[in-house]
Parts: C-alpha cells; structure tokens; sequence
C-alpha cells in the first residue's frame, strides 16, 4: 500500500510539472539560468509566451541575439543581471536588417530593431524592456535602400511601457547617407488616424551614435516620461542636423534630468539665400538638444522640460510652430544650457540658448552660460496655426552669463522679471533681435537659423 500512494504522490507531482510547463509565462532565453523552458532566440520566446494568457515575462542570458524581434502583446523583456558578464545585445541579422513596419506618419518603410506593436492598434498592450543594449551597427542598408527605408532601435508604435536600463547605439545609415534623416534610436509613435495611444517611460538609459535622432515622441496619442537618460550625438558634422530629444507633431509629456550634448551642424555655405536675407525660403538649419517641434501642451496639460543639463549643443532647447500646428504651453524649469553657434560656411551665426518660438510659455530658474545669442527668447518670429505671432509667456529668475541679452522678449507680450545676467549687452531687450552692441553685428540681417525635426 506503502508503494501505491508513493505512487500516486510521483504521478501527481509530474502531472503538476507538466501542467505548470504548459501554462508557464516565463521563458528564459540561453542557458546561463536553471530549470525551466529555454530558447535560443528570443522571438522564439516571445512568440511561446504570447500564446499564453496571464503576466509574460522573457529573461535573456548575456550574449548577442542577431535578430529583430516583434512583440505584439503585453510582456516584460529584460536581460539578466549580475551574471559578472555584459547584458544580452540585440544585433543586427547576418544579413542587415529587414523592414517589418512602416511609420504611421507617411507610411516609411521602417526596419526597427526591437518593434512594440499591437495586432490591432486600438488594441491596448504595456510592453516593458529593461537591462539590455540594441545595436544597429551593421545593419546592412546600403545605397539602394538607405534613403528609403528608416532604421530605428526600439520602436513603440500605439503601444505603451517603459524602457529602462537600456542601451542604444549605432542607429546610423552609412556616413554618405545620414542626409536621409533616417536613423533613430528609440522610436515612441501613436496617433495619425489610427486610434491609437502610447504612453512610454523612457528612463535611466544610454542613447548614441543615432543618425537622426536620440529619443523622439511623436503622434497626437503620445504621451512620454523621459528622464535620466543620456543621450549624445556625434558631434559637429556637415551630414545631418541632429535631435537629441524630440516631441513633435501633438505629442505631450515631461523630460527631465537627462544629459543631453554633441549635437551640432555644420550648414553648407550656400544655404544662405541672400544677403542681407530677403525672407525668401531660408535652409540654414541647426542642431537641437531638446525640441519641441508642434508639440501638443495645453493648459491642463503643459509639456514640462526641467532639470536638464544640455551641453555643446546648437538649440539646447527650442519650441518651434511650423504654422501647420501649435507647440504652446510648455513650462521650461532649473535647466542647465550651454550652447555653440550656428555653423554656415565660414560665417557663424548667433543661437539662442532657450528659444521659445511658440505661445504661452514660461522660463524659469534656468542658467544659461556662453550663449551666442540670447539666454532666453519669448520667440515672436513664429506664425502659429491663427495666423497670429508667437512669443507669449514669461521668463522670470533665470541666470544668464555671456549671451547678446539675458531675455529677449519678443514683440508680441512677452515679460520678464528677476533675471541675474552678467557679461550681456542688456539684461532684458524687446523685439527678436540682439541689441547693438559687442559681438551682435552678424545676427543683423541674417536668416533665422531652423530646428529640423525627424521628417514627418
């Protein structure tokens, strides 16, 4: 009888085994981990675990993974740590990388690393990715399909989560091809028609060697949490003018505390129209740190930048209304600015170090040093959607050292109170122009220099 109930007791423990196997929501990919069910790639665990109902969770051994890999439900992707070796890598396929999407904005063909997207996109999924680096160097997109085709690192299209831990780097086309404006590293997109959302932290992670852009939200549904990231560009080159952080086209959120440097361009000599300029199609473009290209902050709901620390960088941080939609009510608080000019040619030109070209703004507490413009623009050379000049808001208790004026104030009601500014022409001067005075004669009669955002 002994024997029987041993039996038994043997039989239901496997029965157990099997069934907790059957409906297991963990995967580990590799072998670095003990018993359990294990992959040798990682869609392979994502496609076992998305067939099962409940909490999904992907572990993946330290290694490289060439692969792209799609996730279309709810899941935790994340390397495992302390196995005293690097973190597991995404890398490109032997054979580069493949276009598995398009962008919802003008349907680019769009080949992303690590892509988040929902079967349907009113579909709500949360998808979290931590502990792990996406690289995209040899990412085989050459002449034929470099300008066609954007490369992206990780790629949230109507799909919500955080990205933690995380590295990215090498989201570049080839040297001769990063004028393509192609290449981001991390891609958080909703909105365009589709019904769908995306609400996407992006924290504590290292972004660089992107062509285009560092982090870019964008899409009318998107609403995006970016803070202690570290993002840098490459520095200043004549091939493209980079973003480090963008918001654009109706998306909203909060960027804070990142460090953000290296992005600057280096214009041809001949984008200058005329000289003194006519107003006649301007393509003299700079470098942004943090831009906020028709962003969609509201007065319930203001895109706060605060706490930054953007260094090395043309447009440290901008506001910009293209006139198609508005980039208004945006509060830009305790930020740290350095900035370097606008590169033409031969010819240099100024750059404010906060440039605030849309309505309903408010600079405060920020400290601006070395800026070859202004410290700070209520920027009223903008024309917004109403067809009325931007440059509203308020600059107040901000710290300026060596720029053309503390404040500009526009002409169109901008104020300012409480500005410390040392080594200026002025501390406070209406208009968009830098007063007469040192070092101010190139910006008179010049165009003004434009952010360039990630093409829509």
């Amino acid at each position: 009888m002994r024997h029987k109930f041993a039996l038994l007791a043997v039989c239901f423990t496997l029965a157990a085994a099997m069934s907790q196997s059957l409906f297991a929501t963990n995967a580990t990919v590799g072998y670095c981990a003990g018993p359990g069910t294990h992959y040798p790639n990682i869609q392979a665990a994502v496609n076992a675990l998305e067939a099962l109902a409940g909490t999904r969770t992907v572990d993946v051994c330290p290694g490289i993974y060439t692969e792209q890999v799609t996730i279309t439900k709810s899941l935790t992707l994340q390397g495992i740590v302390g196995s005293g070796q690097n973190n597991a890598v995404i890398a490109s396929p032997a054979g580069g990388v493949a276009v598995n999407t398009s962008d919802l904005a003008n349907a680019q063909p769009t080949a992303a690393q690590i892509l988040v997207a929902p079967s349907s996109p009113t579909t709500a999924i949360t998808v979290n990715i931590s502990d792990l680096a996406v690289d995209g160097s040899n990412n085989g997109l050459g002449p034929i399909s470099a300008c066609n085709t954007d490369l992206v690192g990780i790629y949230y299209q109507n799909a919500s989560g955080t990205i933690n831990h995380v590295a990215t780097r090498f989201q570049e086309l080839p040297t001769a091809y990063f004028g393509c404006q192609d290449g981001l590293a991390i891609y958080v997109q909703s909105g365009y028609g589709t019904g769908g959302t995306a609400t996407v932290t992006v924290e504590n992670s290292s972004v660089h060697d992107y062509d285009k852009n560092g982090i870019t939200a964008d899409g009318s549904g998107t609403n995006a949490t970016i803070t202690g990231n570290y993002v840098v560009g490459i520095g200043a080159t004549t091939l493209i003018a980079q973003n480090g952080i963008q918001l654009s086209v109706g998306a909203i959120g909060k960027i804070s505390s990142n460090t953000v440097t290296d992005d600057v361009y280096i214009n041809p000599s001949n984008c200058l129209v005329t000289i003194p300029w006519n107003g006649i199609n301007p393509e003299c473009y700079s470098a942004s740190g943090i831009l906020l290209y028709d962003s969609g902050g509201t007065s319930a709901t203001p895109v706060t930048v605060s706490s930054n620390t953007v260094s090395n960088t043309q447009g440290a941080i901008v506001t910009y209304t293209d006139g198609a939609e508005t980039a208004d009510y945006n509060s830009v608080t305790t930020n740290k600015v350095t900035t370097v000019p606008a590169i033409v040619g031969a010819e240099t030109y100024t750059l404010d170090g906060i440039d605030l070209c849309s309505d309903n703004n408010t600079a405060t507490s920020n400290t601006v040093l070395n800026a070859s413009g202004a410290g700070v623009h209520l920027d009223s050379s903008c024309t917004e959607p109403s067809s009325l000049p931007s440059g509203t808001g308020s600059a107040a208790t901000n710290v300026v050292n060596e720029a053309c004026a503390g404040v500009l104030t526009g002409s169109n009601g901008g104020t300012q109170t409480g500005t410390v500014a040392n080594n200026v022409v002025a501390v406070t001067a209406s208009g968009d122009s830098c007063p007469s005075g040192e070092d101010v004669a190139r910006r008179s009669g010049r165009p003004k220099v434009r952010p360039f955002h990630h093409e829509r």
